[in-house]
């Protein structure tokens, strides 16, 4: 299931607009948006969770995440599902599930939102009391980065996580 182009331009217009809108205006506009999708629609339930998630409502916006990663997400956005969807477990206190589900993610695939999976990786570890192994992924995820010394901060990255 597709959306159309012009669909997606308002959808990346009422996220540009985000910031203007109160949380329950802008979560009524996207229900609206997200309701011209057919029922069952992936998009439409990452689009409600992401805008449950923005507005404070991170437990009405897991199930939603689940579901569209159930019906079939594609692209990007299942990705960023996975993410999002791990990010607000951990800041439910479900650091754990977080964690396996970026763990898993991290293993399956690879792409241009590699760094940010990373990112929240390293703070799900954090949170589970491994700040070592989440200091290294970090340093690990800048290395490449780096103007200068990426091999050096590499190889630190990997000390850190694995002392001698």
């Amino acid at each position: 299931m597709k959306t159309t182009p012009e669909w997606e331009q308002r959808c990346a217009a009422l996220w540009d607009a985000f910031e203007e809108a109160d949380a329950d205006e802008f979560r009524a506009r996207m229900a609206a948006l997200t309701g011209e999708l057919p029922t069952g629609h992936p998009v439409a339930a990452f689009e409600l969770a992401s805008a449950c998630d923005a507005t404070d409502l991170g437990e009405d916006a897991v199930p939603l995440y689940r579901r569209a990663l159930e019906d079939g997400l594609p692209g990007d956005r299942r990705r960023q599902a996975v993410i999002q969807l791990a990010s607000t477990l951990r800041a439910l206190g479900q650091p754990e599930a977080a964690a396996d589900l970026l763990l898993t993610e991290r293993a399956h695939t690879s792409d241009h939102l590699d760094d940010a999976l990373t990112a929240f990786l390293a703070l799900t570890l954090i949170d589970l009391g491994r700040e070592r192994e989440a200091a290294a992924l970090a340093l690990g995820a800048l290395a490449p980065h780096l103007p200068a010394y990426r091999i050096s901060v590499a190889r630190y990255a990997d000390a850190v996580n694995n002392p001698a």
